[in-house]
């Protein structure tokens, strides 16, 4: 008799398949931290630095769900492979790190939109109203 499976599963059933949850959590968490800090740096009118830090809080986080799906596959793959099966994630690794740095660029692109309009209202705000349009 081999090693027991750590799961009830079968062993190539555990790399199959996204973890939604985790992919959730990137679509609704990073942004509004990172507008939360670049809003810090908008409001000492520092749009770019504002920008900047918002771009590495978004980035950053998608770097870290990246390594964290990263060492989850490795631990999934080594509990197969110690149960004597070969299991070959799906998707592929690529396809789940790819998932992760598209939505980082998508909250990046959002961010920029936001910081436009952050922009505009400083820009309007030095100007008389009778000379706005």
């Amino acid at each position: 008799m081999g090693p027991a499976a750590p799961d009830s599963r079968r062993p190539n059933d555990m790399v199959n398949g996204l973890n939604w949850p985790w992919i959730a959590l990137m679509c609704v968490g990073p942004l509004p931290f990172a507008v939360a800090v670049a809003t810090l740096l908008w409001r000492r009118n520092e749009p770019i630095l504002g920008n900047l830090a918002g771009t590495v809080v978004i980035f950053g986080s998608a770097l870290g769900f990246i390594l964290r799906e990263s060492v989850v596959l490795d631990r999934l793959t080594q509990q197969c492979l110690d149960a004597g099966f070969t299991c070959w994630p799906q998707p592929s690794a690529f396809t789940r790190y790819a998932i992760y740095a598209a939505i980082g660029l998508l909250e990046v692109i959002g961010l920029f939109l936001v910081s436009l309009t952050v922009e505009r209202r400083m820009r309007r705000h030095r100007y008389a109203p009778e000379w706005q349009r």
